[in-house]
């Protein structure tokens, strides 16, 4: 992977004959790196075959007719879009089945792959964490709930549940939208307690979560991976909004979105999980990532408060220095591109599909993919955003 996608051995392994050399060193690396003599050394011969690929599968995929969206008439770089067709096709980017360009509230590309079409229900793991942040912001907008401060001992008899302590009693719907409410869950550690693995196995996710013991850790400061979390957001919308979360999320998010095609995932007791698994269209999660461009308004009305928005997109952890940073269940990511720098916050999810809303350009970007629990996934897919999307846009 390091070679092949890190230190571009994607481009340098053309077909042909090549000839890889490998070296083996010892490092230490702590404040600064240390390496030492070479202690092993080979090589191996590799002969890349050449792949026949058409015109038609590197040539830029014109937008069909019948679209909810206004088609954009912008020129863009179509040379690059080529580039990275080609790659796709020659399986160099691997797993791609969607790219969608949304420049100025309309469609500027258009692209699928890998047998994946206009009305394929995407099926984007994590991405749908996003749509339980949404919906809590707009529970609160309708005055089911007061606001993200309210606390778990609003909502559950907490000693009913095993390692009761008062603490978790205080852990806040902010705490689990920004994934630091302090329970001992951490879904990068196969250790943790609370793992997300060990939650499906089981015949309660909402128990399961509940009887977890906390942590040292201060509600609202350390973040760890915790998608039993977000599982607790959507029971607490499920009980809170009239009517349940599926009819809810149907009436106040979907339907004015014009999304009338997907599939939630359920929980045991049938519920919508709002861990993630929610498919539709790339071009619907498109109008998902819009809506926020939009500052919450969709075709004049709105549908989530600015204010929430504004929320979402704050990073609350600034100092931790492993990633760039995480609002309301949403990433936020800095891409590079030439000498330029572009803050975007987005849904993310396993295989490497992206909903990227950026922050100061008029641009939101829908990638899906299949490149489940492959080390490659989101690496690629910041290389296609970074080396071919953006210069797509502004070169």
């Amino acid at each position: 992977m390091r070679f092949y996608l890190a230190h571009d051995g994607i481009d340098a392994l053309e077909a042909g004959n090549h000839l890889l050399k490998i070296q083996i060193k010892p490092y230490l690396k702590n404040s600064e790196l240390k390496v030492g003599n070479v202690i092993a050394e080979g090589e191996i011969k590799l002969f890349v075959p050449q792949k026949n690929i058409s015109e038609q599968q590197i040539a830029v995929q014109k937008i069909l007719p019948n679209v909810d969206w206004k088609v954009s008439e912008e020129k863009f770089n179509t040379g690059k879009i080529r580039l990275l067709n080609k790659k796709i096709a020659e399986n160099r980017f691997r797993d791609i089945t969607s790219i969608v360009i949304i420049k100025n509230d309309k469609l500027l590309l258009e692209e699928y792959f890998n047998h994946s079409g206009r009305d394929s229900l995407q099926d984007t793991r994590s991405v749908g964490k996003s749509f339980s942040s949404a919906l809590m912001g707009i529970a609160i907008k309708d005055g089911y709930l007061k606001n993200e401060y309210q606390t778990l001992k609003e909502f559950y008899n907490l000693e009913q549940f095993g390692n009761y302590s008062s603490k978790k009693g205080d852990v806040t719907i902010k705490s689990l939208l920004t994934m630091s409410s302090g329970f001992n869950g951490n879904d990068d550690d196969y250790e943790s307690p609370g793992n997300e693995e060990n939650m499906y196995p089981t015949d309660n996710w909402i128990k399961f979560t509940l009887d977890l013991p906390m942590t040292e850790n201060t509600i609202g400061k350390k973040w760890n991976y915790f998608t039993a979390g977000v599982v607790l957001t959507g029971d607490i919308l499920d009980k809170s909004v009239s009517k349940g979360l599926k009819d809810y999320a149907d009436q106040k998010l979907f339907q004015p979105l014009g999304i009338t095609n997907y599939k939630w995932q359920f929980t045991p007791q049938q519920k919508s999980s709002l861990a993630g698994g929610l498919r539709m269209s790339t071009l619907d999660f498109a109008k998902f990532g819009q809506l926020y461009k939009n500052n919450g308004i969709w075709n004049g009305k709105r549908i989530i408060d600015k204010e929430w928005i504004k929320k979402t997109f704050t990073n609350y952890f600034t100092d931790n220095k492993d990633f760039e940073g995480y609002g309301y269940l949403f990433w936020r990511k800095v891409y590079k591109a030439g000498n330029r720098s572009f803050e975007a916050y987005q849904s993310s999810g396993n295989g490497g599909n992206k909903i990227i809303i950026f922050t100061e350009i008029p641009v939101v970007m829908i990638i899906t993919a299949k490149a489940y629990n492959k080390p490659y996934a989101h690496y690629q897919v910041d290389k296609i955003v970074q080396e071919y999307l953006l210069p797509t846009v502004y070169e």
